[in-house]
C-alpha cells in the first residue's frame, strides 16, 4: 500500500535486496572505479522495487543513500502548507541524484516518488562519503553531477519566470534527456503524457498542446509510448 503520512519508513529502508548481474551493468559509474572498489561497492548496492505512490525518502527524514533509478521514473518535489505540490526534476532509467543532501548530511528537502513501477538502486551514505574520499574519478563524476544540476535549477528558475506552458514543456524534456546525466536514454524516452505534466506542473490537456505545438515546430516527433526529440538546441531556446 502506498504510504500516506510524514511518520511512515521511507520505502528504500524496508524489502532491500542485493543487485543482479545486470542491474549493475546498467549503473554507470561503477566502471570508474578502481576494482578493489567496485568489488565492494557492488557488494553493497541495495535495490527496490517501488510502486506509483510510494515513497523512496520524505521531507524531514535522515539522509541514509544516495540514490539511483535502474529502470522506471522518478520525481523529487515537495508539499507547501497549503497542500500545492511543486516538482523540481524527474529522473529517469540511468540517472543518480541526491548527492549535495548526502554531502551536507542534512535531512531531505524534498519527497521522492516512482511515476511509474521503477526499480531503485542506493548506496549507504557512508560508502559514497568514502568513495569521495579514495577515488578522484568518482569526485569527477560527483562533480559533474552537481554542475549538471546546477544548471537545470537555473534554466528552470528562468522557465518558471516566463510562465509559458510551451518552454516549461520544452524545459521538463531537455532536462529529462540531459546526456551527461542520463546517457543510456538516446534521443528517444518512454513517457507518458500524464508523467510529463506531473513533472512540468501542468494538466495533461496543457501538455498535450504543448506538444502538438513541438512537433509542428519540428522538435520532437511523438512515438508509441513516449516521444523523440528531433531538435536539442531548439527546446533549449
Amino acid at each position: 500500500m502506498p504510504l500516506s503520512n510524514s511518520s511512515a519508513t521511507p520505502l528504500f529502508l524496508k524489502n532491500q535486496r542485493s543487485a543482479t548481474k545486470d542491474e549493475l551493468a546498467a549503473i554507470p559509474w561503477l566502471a570508474v572505479l578502481p576494482p578493489e572498489w567496485r568489488d565492494k561497492v557492488q557488494a553493497n548496492i541495495r535495490v527496490i522495487e517501488a510502486q506509483p505512490g510510494e515513497y523512496i525518502c520524505r521531507v524531514g527524514k535522515p539522509v541514509t543513500h544516495w540514490f539511483g533509478v535502474i529502470e522506471g521514473l522518478i520525481k523529487m518535489s515537495s508539499d507547501s502548507a497549503d497542500g500545492k505540490t511543486t516538482t523540481f526534476i524527474g529522473v529517469p532509467s540511468g540517472g543518480w541524484f541526491g548527492e549535495g543532501t548526502v554531502l551536507k548530511g542534512e535531512p531531505y528537502r524534498y519527497n521522492i516518488q516512482p511515476l511509474r513501477r521503477t526499480l531503485m538502486a542506493g548506496i549507504r551514505a557512508e560508502l559514497f562519503m568514502a568513495l569521495l574520499d579514495h577515488s578522484i574519478a568518482f569526485n569527477r563524476f560527483v562533480m559533474g553531477q552537481l554542475n549538471e544540476r546546477i544548471s537545470q535549477f537555473i534554466s528552470g528558475i528562468e522557465a518558471d519566470r516566463m510562465r509559458d506552458p510551451d518552454r516549461c514543456v520544452a524545459h521538463t524534456l531537455v532536462n529529462l534527456m540531459n546526456p551527461r546525466l542520463y546517457p543510456r536514454l538516446g534521443s528517444s524516452v518512454k513517457i507518458t503524457q500524464q508523467e510529463l505534466a506531473d513533472l512540468a506542473g501542468l494538466s495533461r490537456q496543457r501538455v498535450n498542446v504543448a506538444l502538438r505545438s513541438l512537433v509542428e515546430q519540428g522538435k520532437v516527433s511523438l512515438e508509441y509510448g513516449g516521444l523523440k526529440v528531433l531538435d536539442m538546441k531548439g527546446l533549449m531556446t
